[in-house]
């Protein structure tokens, strides 16, 4: 997964976003900040798998019939596409805070592999520890280190959810795609 040249494709979309909607000057990480709260809560809803009361604790997969479509063209996975939302809005922080440099990137992916054996805590507090760190960005956004484990839990959240990072980049390129379509198109 090429993370540097994602902070890039971010930072684009961003700014293009700031200038177009007259955001010049304006804190906005606050919105960034409860923007990734508010997705973490939409990929763990998707995952279901904290819904010990519930018959129904897989994610969705949606196929869509259409004839003579790849399976590309018809195959959804909405946990995905929750997963890289959570994803561009933890780009736009980094990016927002200048945490988008090489070192921190590659602290980030050392950190990752590093743990990556404590994926073994189940998905449900790999969800809670992280929404645990980013609740706590209001009060320790400057912390580089606070960053980087964030990113790495998430990352690693990724793997227990059985993403690649193959699928997750270019489900990343997708949305991106879509999201500077929106902007065109006035969303």
């Amino acid at each position: 997964m090429n993370l540097e040249k994602m902070f890039e494709m971010q930072k684009a979309l961003d700014d293009r976003i700031i200038k177009e909607k007259g955001l010049e000057g304006q804190d906005l990480l606050p919105n960034l900040i409860l923007a990734l709260q508010v997705e973490l809560a939409e990929c763990a809803n998707e995952w279901r798998g904290f819904k010990h009361w519930s018959n129904d604790q897989e994610p969705r997969i949606c196929v869509i019939d259409k004839k003579g479509q790849t399976a590309k063209e018809y195959y959804k996975n909405p946990l995905l596409e929750e997963y890289v939302d959570c994803l561009h809005f933890i780009l736009s922080i980094g990016n927002r805070i200048g945490f988008n440099n090489d070192a921190t990137i590659q602290q980030i992916i050392k950190r990752s592999k590093e743990r990556e054996v404590e994926t073994n805590i189940g998905i449900g507090k790999a969800f809670s520890h992280l929404m645990s760190l980013v609740f706590g960005f209001y009060f320790s956004i400057e912390d580089e280190g606070t960053y980087v484990r964030s990113f790495e839990r998430f990352l690693n959240l990724g793997k227990m959810l059985g993403f690649t990072p193959e699928q997750i980049e270019a489900a990343y390129m997708e949305k991106n795609a879509v999201n500077h379509q929106r902007q065109k198109e006035g969303y």
